[in-house]
């Protein structure tokens, strides 16, 4: 079992993208969401496929279990979602020693463009690049899990 430990951060400028790699598109769908967890189908590229299990109710830290599947396994899941598919590409960005993830989401989520970083402690401190904008971690609405089942949240 592996530890996430994350922070995210809705995204003020496009200032990321000029150290980015080519980014991947993401499918994902919710078969299982509950307060304190979820299981997760994802698609990367149309080319590999995950099944993810969190658990957890802390902002910060949550169990998460993840399992390579068969693409079309992955395919018929997404028949089972709750609420909708979540469609966004996936951008890689290195700063000062950790990779941020910026997710620019398409469909019903256009527009947003939030970014996390992966910690190995909650005592990292990254640095936090100038293209951030507001922090949102532990903020629901920003979660895939809602995104997937009440939509892009108002601001």
């Amino acid at each position: 079992m592996a530890k996430e430990i994350e922070r995210k951060f809705l995204v003020a400028s496009d200032a990321w993208r000029w150290g980015s790699d080519g980014g991947v598109l993401l499918r994902q769908a919710y078969v299982v969401a509950m307060e304190d967890r979820s299981v997760r189908v994802r698609t990367a590229g149309g080319e590999r496929a995950q099944l993810t299990i969190k658990i957890g109710k802390s902002a910060l830290v949550r169990d998460e279990f993840e399992y390579e599947m068969p693409v079309t396994d992955a395919d018929e899941l997404f028949s089972q979602a709750i609420g909708f598919i979540i469609e966004k590409t996936r951008y890689r960005v290195p700063v000062a020693g950790f990779i941020w993830e910026v997710d620019v989401y398409a469909g019903a989520l256009a527009g947003l463009v939030v970014a996390e970083v992966e910690m190995e402690s909650e005592d990292d401190n990254p640095s936090l690049p100038a293209w951030l904008g507001r922090e949102v971690t532990g903020e629901q609405r920003y979660s895939n899990q809602f995104l997937a089942q009440d939509g892009r949240p108002q601001e």
